[in-house]
């Protein structure tokens, strides 16, 4: 071993070390907000509860008047669904139009140049 990695190693274990300290002070810093978010939802318990029973019939009140409003809203969106999907097919038609065109001439001039079947 080389004299540079020799003078390395020490600092190596005191690195190790700090890395160790800055871990446990962290899981102390962790653990006591734990604590006190804990301490906070027990504290503010009751008073969630309270306003949970006491907003019941605006929660209802909210689904009730969501329902309707979708009731109305559905055949609208249904709708515009619809017309959506014909404006995508046009918009992915038309630019093959030419393609198209040129292939139905191609069937004609190959049809007019077939004799004719002979009808029995």
């Amino acid at each position: 071993m080389d004299a540079y990695a020799a003078s390395l190693e020490p600092h190596m274990l005191e690195l190790g070390a700090i890395i160790l300290i800055v871990l446990v002070v962290w899981a102390i810093v962790v653990a006591g907000v734990m604590m006190l978010k804990s301490l906070v939802a027990l504290l503010f318990l009751p008073i969630r509860l309270i306003l949970s029973i006491v907003l019941l019939p605006v929660l209802l009140l909210k689904a009730l008047i969501g329902g309707i409003l979708m009731l109305v809203v559905l055949p609208i969106a249904a709708i515009a669904a619809v017309v959506g999907f014909i404006a995508l097919a046009l918009a992915l038609a038309v630019p093959l139009l030419p393609l198209a065109f040129i292939g139905l001439v191609i069937w004609f001039v190959l049809r007019a140049a077939r004799p004719p079947a002979i009808a029995a």
